[in-house]
Order: structure tokens, then C-alpha cells, then sequence
């Protein structure tokens, strides 16, 4: 996904929930529905996501200077962790109190409830809206990546679509608790039922906000490369005439559709340092045309005979490459 549409889809999500959490927070106030107020605070939540991921898409496309030489990638993961801090905060707090509140004996007049639903329903058409176009975006991804989407939704390169994505379809789920606990309230005239639904709003929003932060933090720690990826380039250098093996294969996510890659390889025995020197720049190239992804490529001749190196192969990925 280029950076424009990224930038569109996070802009649609602001909107929508701009729009929504305004109508949300009305109805809510007006009938005092403790559902609906949950569902405006979803909004503000996910309204002040999609301003951290807009700084997130900015930040993280500056160009590498001497404090960052691998460049600033790794900003994106950073503001996509505080983004998924300001749903646990904004959204699933308020709703998980406003629903407790509701339940232990909270006022709710229960008037005018039939406001809700034309609120609500304005609410799904747009979220849908925002959510459809997130999804094509994820499914983009899935598919130039040859992964499934569930697969991309739970270890993905790009986190903000991915961020989009979720927090559009917990708003759909959100805006169905919503109206069966409005609907509750208004048939049997319990407000118990509205707060029930709140702190089922609450509830999913940490679920939400618990799979955002796994993800980032996985990120944030130095992942290595998407393993179709490793495989395809280990393939592909064992193919070169002057590499006998891969002895090793280091890489890590330090940005969007950015790989840093550190190999070592044993070498035919017969190269002189200059024929080394002009076969690792080759292969630096061949690598670069094939794999677009690969931003740094480290190349290091190494002993496939090395029993240290190969220990320390083996520990990391349970085999060794060199076999």
C-alpha cells in the first residue's frame, strides 16, 4: 500500500469518527444511555488514533541522518503503540466505569430512547465505510505478500491499516452491543441492560488495545523479517556460483516494507580478496533487484566448519542453516 492511500484510509477513519463520536455523545446525552456514551468515547479514542498514526505515516519517512542510520522506520511502530494506549485510556476505561456505574444504580431516565437508533445506524454506514476501505488495504498487503489475512492482522509489517482495520470492526461490533442493550433497556425498562452493554464496549476495546500493544511491542523489540521472505533469500544466494553455503541469516523490520539483512556465507576457497570484494558487491545488487525490501545488506564470509557459529545458528533457529 503506497503511502497516499495510507495516509487516505487513516484520513476516512478520522472523519468517520469525528462525524460519529459527535452523534454518539448527543444521543448519549440526551437519552442517557450509558451504551451510547461508551460508543462516543470509543470515538474519541479512535479519533486520537488516527492523529497519533497520521504522525506515525510523517515521522517515520524521514530520511536517515547520523543519530539514525537505519532511518526513522521504527517511528511508526512507536505512535502505533501510543495509539493503541489512547483506546485503553479514552475508550475502554470510560466504557468499562460508565457501564459499572449504570448497573450498580446509575440514573438513566430511559426517555427518548428510540434516538439511539438512527444514531446508531448512521454510525454503522459510516464505520462500515472507513472499515471496507482499511480492509482493502490489509488485503493488499496479504496478498503481495502471499499471506492470509489473518495470518498479516496478527504479525504485520505495516501497523497503521492494520490499526485502522481493528479499530473499525470493534466500532461495528461496539455499535451491535449498543443497540441490543438500547433495545434491552427499552423493552423490559431496566437500565441494567444499557450498562451491561458499555462494559461489553469496555471489554472489547481491551481486547483491542491488548492486540495493538502485542503487536508494537513485537515490532519495537526487533523482529526479524517476514520468514517466506528469509527463505526465498536464502534460496536465492545459494544459487550464486561463489557461495558453497549460508552459514547464517540475521534480519529485522526497522520499517515499513524495510528489511536489514546480515548474512554470512562460506565462500569457494579459490577467490582472492578482490574477486570476494567484486563477488559480495554482485550479489549485494542481485539481492537489492530481486527483494525489494531489503534496505542494508551486511555480507560476511564465514566457515560452515565454524562449530561456534553454527552453536549459536542452532540455538537461535533449532537447526543449522550450513546442512
Amino acid at each position: 500500500m503506497s503511502e497516499g492511500r495510507r495516509s487516505l484510509t487513516v484520513l476516512l477513519a478520522l472523519a468517520a469518527n469525528l462525524l460519529v463520536g459527535l452523534l454518539k455523545l448527543a444521543a448519549g446525552l440526551i437519552t442517557g444511555s450509558a451504551a451510547l456514551l461508551s460508543e462516543a468515547a470509543h470515538s474519541v479514542g479512535d479519533c486520537v488514533t488516527e492523529i497519533l498514526l497520521l504522525v506515525a505515516l510523517r515521522r517515520s519517512e524521514r530520511a536517515p541522518d547520523r543519530q539514525h542510520p537505519f532511518g526513522y522506520g521504527m517511528e511508526r511502530y512507536f505512535w502505533s503503540l501510543m495509539a493503541a494506549g489512547a483506546i485503553f485510556i479514552s475508550g475502554a476505561g470510560f466504557s468499562l466505569y460508565e457501564g459499572v456505574h449504570t448497573i450498580t444504580g446509575g440514573d438513566s431516565s430511559g426517555e427518548h430512547l428510540w434516538l439511539n437508533y438512527p444514531v446508531l445506524a448512521a454510525a454503522f454506514l459510516l464505520e462500515g465505510t472507513s472499515f471496507l476501505q482499511a480492509l482493502r488495504g490489509v488485503r493488499q498487503q496479504a496478498q503481495r505478500r502471499h499471506r492470509s489475512l489473518i495470518s498479516l492482522i496478527r504479525n504485520p509489517e505495516d501497523p497503521t491499516a492494520n490499526s485502522v482495520a481493528l479499530e473499525d470492526s470493534a466500532a461495528l461490533v461496539g455499535i451491535g452491543f449498543a443497540a441490543i442493550g438500547v433495545a434491552l433497556h427499552q423493552i423490559t425498562g431496566q437500565a441494567v441492560w444499557d450498562g451491561a452493554a458499555s462494559v461489553a464496549i469496555g471489554t472489547l476495546l481491551l481486547g483491542v488495545a491488548y492486540l495493538l500493544t502485542t503487536t508494537c511491542r513485537s515490532l519495537l523489540t526487533g523482529r526479524q523479517a517476514d520468514p517466506q521472505l528469509m527463505r526465498a533469500i536464502e534460496k536465492a544466494l545459494e544459487e550464486e556460483a561463489e557461495i558453497v553455503d549460508v552459514v547464517d541469516m540475521l534480519s529485522m523490520l526497522v520499517g515499513t516494507n524495510r528489511v536489514l539483512l546480515c548474512v554470512r556465507a562460506d565462500f569457494v576457497n579459490d577467490l582472492s580478496a578482490g574477486q570476494l570484494e567484486e563477488a559480495c558487491l554482485r550479489i549485494d545488487a542481485d539481492l537489492r533487484e530481486r527483494f525489494v525490501e531489503l534496505d542494508e545488506i551486511f555480507i560476511q564470509p564465514a566457515s560452515r566448519r565454524d562449530s561456534a557459529l553454527r552453536a549459536r545458528v542452532q540455538a537461535r533457529y533449532g537447526h543449522s542453516l550450513a546442512d
